[in-house]
């Protein structure tokens, strides 16, 4: 007996993005590790790479994510 089952329904009116296929799909339809979402509108879906590249320019530009200066030791 397997301790996982490899189902992937979803509920209805999910909305997820699909990395392998680059389309939205309700419900899951493609693997987790090549979906993001879920989302609630087939709109929103649809965004998810462009939100994904907003969300990680913020992280970038986030003082609490910078490295200290380059040539200065690191605390311990």
């Amino acid at each position: 007996m397997a301790l996982f089952k490899r189902g992937t329904a979803g509920k209805a009116g999910e909305w997820y993005y699909c990395l392998k296929h680059a389309t939205v799909e309700e419900g899951p339809e493609c693997r987790a590790a090549d979906r993001m979402g879920p989302y609630g509108t087939r709109e929103e879906a649809s965004h998810a790479m462009e939100r994904a590249r907003e969300r990680n320019e913020e992280w970038r530009e986030d003082p609490r994510w910078k490295d200290e200066a380059e040539g200065e030791p690191k605390g311990d």
